[in-house]
């Protein structure tokens, strides 16, 4: 039976349409916000995928261009492989969702979500956050919801909830934060050096705004909610456990996992599961349940060793930071690279500088954004943990860390009016155990000094970890996690910045939420990291950027011509601007408003594109002196070209100071001479001479 539940949000009305499409998922709500239309829906096989000993948990978000009147590019015309802004927003709609699943949940599930219409001003991705979260939580999928998001800017120094397209513009704060009833689950964020304080009250403002939405949707829930269905549980037994425990102590698992290098661990624990497995080489089903048996094993002894005895694997404070090291300059022919190491975690970025016209084209649902200027890309190859796979391009997780590094970015670069370039960053993973994003971002800030970006501040980033107990005063945040501290831990709370403040927030979590000391503590713990990280390592490879780009980066001279004159520039299809080009080896851009930026290595050349630009553009008048060359003789006088597409003629009577029978006794084809302007004939003709130029 169709049912339709309306509230007011952020000025705005919500409408959630129930039964009226997609009654064959075991969830579906047509989600309305302003004029966006998102469908949403959440489907469940109905048995458990075999062999697997994770959550099956599948997130689309598929943006189709009708939905803003437009027609997909290419010979195709239809959309192909998913943008980075769905893929990103598949991860923020997965995020908050997956630990509000039964662990022991192996059943597969797709949260689908079709964007069908989009007003700019109302977010399509955090209406598709929203309908997924009904969609769940109305459907027989055991799930422990519902969940709410919200997003905040910060505009003129006040909070702006779910804000317009043009709030978004002028907003130093770009919040995201997923709520259940009780606790923040998800928070992402890109920031103008936000204050540490200003941040936290932001979080919390958005919380209390998804405890409004969460009631809405409960009302929808009591009346369309579908029971509960119930699933095969693949939780470890405890007997299991029980004879694990007879065979290995928790003594001698912790012996195995408590060390400072991932290989030496990953070892240990190869031979404590062979002990066992040998044990266990009657019993099929413990051994088919054995490689999630030991991981729990492992996961239940880090913890309370963390915990109840503040250890850590490696022997590090709870606030200690891995050893760390720094370094510019690795690659000599590019245009800036710094690698960045924290522990077995070591980022290399390289930069890259170019012209603007090589900024990447955005085609998508968001019309205020057609184009990046500046690109951060990520890579990880499985050498980087001691794998081997094929490489088949970047996933959502690399998508994922290069959007967080370059969000994190963003806010210290210059405009293009002060560095009139297009720039890219990648950072290669050369090792991991924890956190490379946020050594990206380390790497990343060095390396654009190093090549000369003048960004206004160092940007350095750094997680935390938590491990909690069995009440919501019972926890510990880390520092600075490795690998193993995220995997058995509870949270990945990655924040960069600058001294002044916060760039970019990301926060994973395994548990239902955090409270507010939680994530108060662990914002203060990750200032003071990175700080220290600034202060002590980062500085002392590279202070600050330096004042010129390098030898083998381009370089570009900007200039202003009358936007009228554009034509003239250009030629006819281009004729005058690519003998310009052609000449002298440079690549020119103009804009519509007559910015000229020319780019090149020479710097010679460089001077020769924008004296003939100046040339061209330039009306001429008596008494000016040019230079140019001879490219046509007649019986009459010679033509000289000063710039491609502009040339004067020179009267036989006008070449020497003594009388000449023909041009030829004097000039040949190619030669380089300077003319002084007469100004116009009597038939209004520009005319030049040779020798009346001022010796």
């Amino acid at each position: 039976m169709y049912k339709s539940f309306e509230m007011e949000l952020a000025g705005r009305t919500l409408r959630v349409d129930v039964g009226r499409v997609a009654k064959q998922a075991n969830g579906a709500a047509l989600m309305h916000y302003g004029d966006t239309v998102v469908l949403s829906t959440a489907t469940a096989s109905d048995k458990p995928r075999e062999g697997i000993d994770f959550f099956p948990l599948s997130v689309e978000y598929n943006e189709k261009l009708y939905a803003v009147g437009k027609i997909p590019g290419g010979f195709n015309k239809r959309e192909g492989k998913a943008s980075e802004n769905a893929v990103l927003t598949c991860r923020v709609i997965d995020r908050p969702m997956r630990p509000l699943f039964p662990k022991d949940y192996r059943n597969d599930v797709t949260l689908e979500n079709l964007v069908l219409s989009v007003d700019q001003d109302c977010a399509p991705e955090l209406t598709a956050m929203l309908g997924s979260a009904i969609a769940t939580a109305i459907s027989d999928i055991p799930f422990d919801g519902p969940t709410a998001s919200t997003q905040v800017g910060l505009v003129d120094g006040e909070f702006v909830f779910n804000p317009t397209a043009a709030q978004k513009e002028k907003s130093d704060l770009a919040l995201t934060v997923a709520s259940t009833k009780e606790k923040v689950i998800m928070i992402e964020a890109g920031a103008n050096e936000v204050p540490e304080d200003k941040m936290i009250e932001a979080i919390f403002a958005a919380h209390e705004v998804n405890q409004k939405v969460i009631a809405f949707i409960e009302t929808i829930v009591a009346e369309c909610g579908k029971p509960k269905h119930d699933y095969v549980s693949f939780a470890v037994p405890e007997e299991l456990f029980d004879a694990m425990k007879e065979i290995v102590t928790p003594e001698e698992m912790e012996v195995a996992v408590f060390t400072d290098d991932k290989q030496t661990r990953e070892e240990n624990i190869r031979k404590v599961t062979e002990r066992l497995e040998e044990a266990f080489a009657d019993n099929e089903e413990w051994l088919a349940k054995l490689p999630d048996a030991v991981y729990q094993y492992q996961k239940k002894v880090v913890r309370k060793m963390i915990l109840k005895d503040h250890k850590r694997p490696d022997g590090r404070a709870i606030d200690q930071i891995r050893p760390l090291a720094a370094e510019v300059d690795l690659l000599p022919r590019v245009h800036g690279s710094a690698m960045f190491t924290r522990g077995q975690t070591q980022i290399c970025t390289v930069t890259t500088l170019a012209p603007l016209s090589e900024a990447q084209k955005v085609d998508g649902l968001d019309e205020a954004e057609t184009s990046k200027r500046y690109m951060h890309h990520y890579n990880f190859p499985s050498y980087s943990v001691g794998e081997t796979r094929p490489s088949r391009g970047p996933g959502r997780r690399e998508i994922g860390h290069g959007a967080l590094a370059e969000r994190a970015l963003v806010p210290v670069l210059p405009s293009e009016e002060e560095f009139p370039y297009a720039i890219r960053t990648v950072s290669e993973t050369f090792e991991s155990n924890g956190s490379t994003s946020q050594a990206s971002v380390c790497a990343s800030s060095m390396s654009l000094m190093a090549a000369g970006v003048p960004i206004k501040s160092a940007v350095a980033g750094i997680s935390c970890g938590l491990v909690t107990g069995e009440t919501d005063d019972d926890y510990l945040v880390l520092t600075d996690i490795q690998g193993l501290e995220d995997f058995f831990g509870d949270m990945d709370f990655k924040v960069a910045g600058t001294k002044k403040g916060i760039t970019a927030i990301q926060m994973d979590i395994k548990i239902h939420g955090l409270t507010r000391p939680i994530i108060e503590e662990a914002i203060a713990r990750t200032r003071q990291a990175r700080i220290y990280i600034m202060d002590e390592v980062m500085s002392k490879a590279i202070a600050e950027p330096r004042p010129q780009v390098g030898k083998y980066a381009p370089k570009i001279i900007q200039m202003s011509i009358d936007p009228s004159k554009i034509g003239d520039v250009v030629g006819q299809r281009g004729k005058t601007i690519n003998a310009i080009i052609e000449k002298t080896g440079v690549k020119i851009d103009i804009t519509d408003d007559g910015n000229v930026s020319i780019c090149g290595t020479d710097a010679e050349n460089m001077e020769k594109a924008k004296k003939m630009i100046a040339i061209i553009v330039t009306d001429l008048e008596a008494g000016m002196v040019l230079e140019g060359d001879v490219v046509s003789i007649k019986e009459f006088g010679a033509f000289v070209e000063f710039a491609p597409g502009k040339e004067g003629m020179v009267h036989i009577s006008k070449i020497a100071k003594q009388r000449i029978e023909h041009v030829e006794d004097v000039l040949t084809l190619g030669d380089h001479v300077k003319v002084v302007c007469l100004g116009k004939d009597k038939m209004g003709r520009l005319s030049f001479s040779i020798k009346d130029v001022a010796e």
